[in-house]
């Protein structure tokens, strides 16, 4: 991980540890990645509670609940989805905040979008916010920079609020 990378996902991990709160987070291009960046240091069981990773649209309608035809209007790589995603796993956990992924990591271009196109969003009580972006690189890049751009997002929204 390199040291940009590092100093994100301290931050994160000491906001959210020492702030009471709870985090579940619902990803899909990243992988699980993100997840296992939150717990490579000690102390995430104080706010972490659950990581899904949904990667197919069959898991997204049926572990997280969003809607197929969300999913058929949008597309899965969408901010829509990611929004959905983040409202789903909170309520379903009963936490503080969520955060979802969806993208196209690559190689080829799916459902019209192009590689490297990422939609993260963080869901929490007052409101859901999203965005997406682009990144570019290999496959594993591409996982890499929307997972670390995920995590710098929610430290920002996490920010704000408490």
């Amino acid at each position: 991980m390199d040291i940009a990378g590092i100093e994100w996902v301290k931050k994160t991990h000491d906001r959210l540890r020492g702030s009471g709160f709870k985090l579940s987070i619902a990803e899909s291009c990243t992988g699980g990645l993100i997840s296992h960046l939150m717990t490579s240091l000690p102390g995430a069981s104080l706010f972490l509670d659950s990581s899904v990773v949904s990667y197919s649209n069959d898991s997204k309608i049926g572990l997280l609940g969003v809607s197929a035809s969300l999913i058929r209007e949008h597309g899965a790589v969408s901010e829509e989805v990611a929004r959905a995603m983040a409202k789903a796993i909170r309520k379903k956990r009963k936490t503080d905040f969520s955060l979802s992924t969806t993208g196209n990591l690559g190689p080829d271009a799916i459902e019209k979008k192009p590689v490297g196109l990422v939609y993260m969003a963080v869901d929490w009580e007052r409101n859901t916010t999203s965005k997406g972006m682009m990144f570019e690189g290999t496959r594993e890049e591409i996982k890499y920079q929307a997972a670390l751009s995920s995590i710098h997002f929610l430290y920002e929204v996490v920010e704000t609020w408490i």
